[in-house]
Order: C-alpha cells, then sequence, then structure tokens
C-alpha cells in the first residue's frame, strides 16, 4: 500500500499553508464584522500531470479559503432642500444628528446643578458646600 504523508510534501509547505489558512478562517468567524452564520471553508487541492511515457509527475498543491465577506457599514442622512436658497443638503446624522445632545451628555454635564443658590450633585442629592449643623447638646 503506497502512503503519502500529507505533512511532509514540499518539506512541510502544505501543512503549513493548510495551517496558516485554517487560522485565518477563524479569526474570520470571530471578527464581529463578518455574519455570523455564513460558512467559511478551506479547500486543499493536488493537481498531478504525467508525462506521456507516465513515468513522471508533476504535483501542483494549493490551499484556498473562502472567508465570510465583511458586512457593510451604513448610516442616515436627513436630505432637504434650503428654501431660501434653493440648495440641496445632505447631513449624516447616524444614531442622532450632529450636534444634538442625548440623553447621556445631558446627564453627564447634569452631574451638578445649581437649585435654590446650593449647588447639589445630581446622583445623590447632597448639597455640596453646605454648612454641618451640630445638634449636640452643649454641657454649661
Amino acid at each position: 500500500m503506497m502512503q503519502v504523508k500529507l505533512e511532509e510534501l514540499v518539506d512541510g509547505a502544505l501543512q503549513e499553508n493548510a495551517s496558516k489558512a485554517i487560522e485565518e478562517v477563524v479569526k474570520n468567524m470571530q471578527d464581529p464584522n463578518t455574519p455570523w452564520k455564513n460558512k467559511r471553508e478551506v479547500t486543499i487541492k493536488l493537481k498531478f500531470t504525467q508525462n506521456e511515457e507516465r513515468n513522471d509527475s508533476n504535483c501542483e498543491i494549493s490551499v484556498d479559503k473562502k472567508l465570510a465577506p465583511v458586512k457593510p457599514i451604513e448610516t442616515r442622512f436627513a436630505i432637504g432642500k434650503d428654501l431660501k436658497t434653493g440648495q440641496v443638503y445632505a447631513e449624516e446624522y447616524g444614531r442622532q444628528i450632529r450636534g444634538q445632545m442625548s440623553i447621556e451628555d445631558v446627564q453627564a454635564a447634569a452631574k451638578e446643578v445649581v437649585i435654590d443658590g446650593k449647588e447639589v450633585d445630581t446622583e445623590t442629592g447632597e448639597i455640596k458646600n453646605e454648612t454641618v449643623v451640630d445638634f449636640k447638646a452643649k454641657q454649661a
């Protein structure tokens, strides 16, 4: 029985190329920018060509991989026409219009506010710079 060890072909080059291709497939599978459901594959191809006397053969070895494509990224545009100038416009806005404050922005900016002339921490309700009053009875 003839035995060909694939890991020894071309001084280990087939094994090395196959390992690199498998590593790229695994990286592609872990990439959150690719669809999780797509199948990936590694194909090892051996093409044999012989001479007319049938006593010599050339073997082309290739390792191909099929990866999932990177998902396209998207954005949104508000489009319209300036009624005064007649110019058309397109403005990207994504999750919100540029320059518009989000709830998170307001909450971060409003950590400390002034109420009735006193600085108040909105997270704790604590009045800042308040004088501590000692209600203990003093002995005479």
